[in-house]
């Protein structure tokens, strides 16, 4: 099975993935792995951070808000 498993809560339908740990619907509802689902705003930015773990660079997805 492939990681697009969730079902919206509002609407029903499955959830698209954006980036790893980060799905939207089209309804306005998104998942993300560390906060669960939560409604976006139009100021919501979604972006990737690059990071150093243990001497390797990884990927981890932020939310920052429009200044």
């Amino acid at each position: 099975m492939g990681s697009n498993n969730k079902i919206c809560p509002d609407c029903g339908k499955k959830m698209k993935q954006q980036f790893i740990g980060l799905q939207h619907c089209k309804c306005g509802i998104s998942w993300k792995k560390d906060i669960g689902y939560f409604e976006r705003t139009s100021d919501m930015i979604f972006a990737l951070e690059r990071q150093t773990i243990n001497g390797k660079i990884k990927q981890r997805t932020i939310i920052q808000s429009k200044k």
